[in-house]
């Protein structure tokens, strides 16, 4: 199925989403995760599965260190394989934490159960996702997890062409995003 999305004049932002070993390992909550990304028109802008090691798992989490949880999300975050994506929006950053919900798992389920932690989180290290704090964090994550990535490239050539045209995302094809004339639907 082809999707195809009209994208807006405004700038586009990016931000950091991962999909947590908790979540990984179940394909039904990793595929729900995927659908809630494509249905609320995040341009999937890069993509790949992982498995950390303990000593990435910490020089990513380093600002935690010594904090009462650190050593317990270290070793959890190397425990599977993620999924970490380059999201692209026009509020990406606030728009995905809406959606992700409060990283306590108890307070999502009561407050925001629709959420995603309120939906599939398990503990608060156990939340199903992350997702980037800031345009400063985003831009540190996103140079962590996707170091062949420029954003600057992106920003200065193929974002002005994202908000020019519509683009499509082929759920067959897995991340592709293409130009293409006007909205359509097609299998």
């Amino acid at each position: 199925m082809r999707t195809t999305l009209l994208l807006p004049q405004r700038m586009l932002q990016l931000t950091l989403a991962i999909v947590k070993p908790d979540a990984v390992a179940h394909p039904l909550i990793l595929q729900a995760v995927h659908k809630t990304i494509v249905d609320n028109r995040f341009l999937i802008v890069r993509s790949k599965d992982l498995l950390w090691s303990r000593q990435e798992s910490q020089r990513f989490y380093q600002e935690h260190s010594g904090r009462f949880f650190y050593q317990r999300l270290v070793e959890f975050m190397a425990s599977g394989p993620m999924r970490a994506y380059i999201l692209a929006h026009q509020e990406a950053i606030s728009f995905w934490r809406s959606l992700m919900g409060p990283t306590k798992v108890f307070r999502a389920q009561h407050t925001d159960p629709e959420s995603i932690r309120g939906t599939f989180g398990l503990t608060d290290t156990r939340n199903t996702v992350h997702g980037s704090d800031s345009t400063a964090s985003a831009s540190r994550e996103i140079a962590f997890f996707f170091p062949e990535f420029s954003e600057e490239h992106w920003y200065r050539y193929e974002e002005p062409q994202l908000r020019r045209e519509s683009a499509y995302y082929d759920t067959k094809a897995g991340v592709e995003h293409r130009p293409v004339d006007s909205w359509t639907e097609a299998d």
